[in-house]
């Protein structure tokens, strides 16, 4: 019998008898390696944004990486359980799904999930104690939107809430803690950033959810691609994904500019969703091209940050905000 909280009879399983003989590349593809993007562009974002206003910090840049990857990795597990054990993954497109198919103890995968939230709390702690004690706060609420995404009793994934999640906490809160963290303030410049990352990141999500729209729909998992329609699903996904784009002409420097070598990624994606009668399978590039997209664009944003700060401050400016 499928156990359909999420939280209770572990070894329910909708795939045939779960007998754990997973291998390391079934380990390896839960964990969706595809999606790690989503952990390392905000913090190599926020990070530009750190030398940009002369105050990176490399030791808690690496503290901020390890946390949200810990937490990509813990949030793919919890997902691969939570919709393994409900029902959700039994026709599914895209990667394995360990718990579904049978190939692993639903409550192993459930431990792999835990294991990789503490992973993210003893580095979320530490660069706490580095930065400030309220960072705990928003880590437990980070933690907390991983496990019920799909997790609990009411998953709020399964009510068009994933993609504004993925904005705020892989996003907004991944940038600005960065940020935050190495420099001790924000900036307007922080913000424009976080705004760009959370967007494509979130595009991602919606183009896992656009992928899976129909099986999500018969599984009742109300997904934001479900619940606003196909059509208009696919035309937010070319806005999420060019969202980036556009901060870039608002940042104002010419640097920055370098970011629109990460377009061509973005442009090969919105033409695969646009596409008509692009479907299941076809959508599954998606994922990797924007990830790219996303991922280049950090990285080339924040070379050009850094490049303008050790302009700026290596030239004895005084750093903006300071209270030092």
């Amino acid at each position: 019998m499928t156990d359909t909280t999420g939280n209770g009879n572990d070894s329910a399983q909708t795939g045939g008898g779960a007998d754990g003989t997973a291998t390391f590349h079934d380990w390896w593809q839960a964990a969706r390696p595809h999606t790690w993007p989503n952990a390392f562009a905000p913090v190599i974002a926020g990070t530009g944004l750190a030398a940009y206003n002369g105050g990176m910090h490399l030791g808690k840049a690496l503290l901020a990486l390890g946390v949200a990857w810990a937490l990509i990795i813990g949030v793919n597990f919890a997902n691969d359980y939570s919709d393994g054990v409900r029902g959700t993954d039994d026709d599914r497109t895209g990667p394995t799904r360990i718990t579904a198919s049978g190939l692993a103890r639903p409550q192993d995968v459930k431990l792999a999930a835990f294991a990789s939230f503490f992973v993210a709390a003893v580095l979320g702690v530490i660069l706490a104690v580095m930065s400030a004690w309220w960072l705990v706060l928003i880590g437990a609420a980070c933690i907390a939107a991983a496990w019920f995404y799909t997790g609990g009793k009411k998953p709020y994934g399964y009510y068009g809430f994933g993609e504004l999640a993925v904005f705020v906490f892989f996003g907004l809160v991944a940038v600005l803690g960065t940020q935050f963290t190495q420099t001790g303030w924000l900036t307007v410049d922080g913000w424009l950033v976080a705004i760009a990352i959370g967007a494509i990141s979130a595009s991602v999500n919606l183009a896992n959810n656009i992928r899976d729209l129909d099986s999500d729909a018969l599984a009742g998992k109300n997904t934001l691609a479900v619940r606003i329609g196909e059509v208009r699903a696919r035309r937010l996904f070319t806005v999420l994904t060019l969202t980036p784009f556009a901060v870039t002409l608002l940042l104002g420097n010419s640097l920055t500019l370098v970011a629109f070598a990460a377009l061509p990624f973005a442009v090969s994606s919105i033409l695969t969703v646009q596409r008509q009668h692009a479907q299941g399978k076809d959508l599954i590039p998606v994922l990797g091209m924007n990830g790219r997209a996303m991922l280049l664009w950090s990285i080339l944003t924040a070379a050009a940050l850094t490049v303008t700060g050790l302009q700026l401050w290596g030239s004895g400016m005084v750093v903006p905000y300071t209270t030092h």
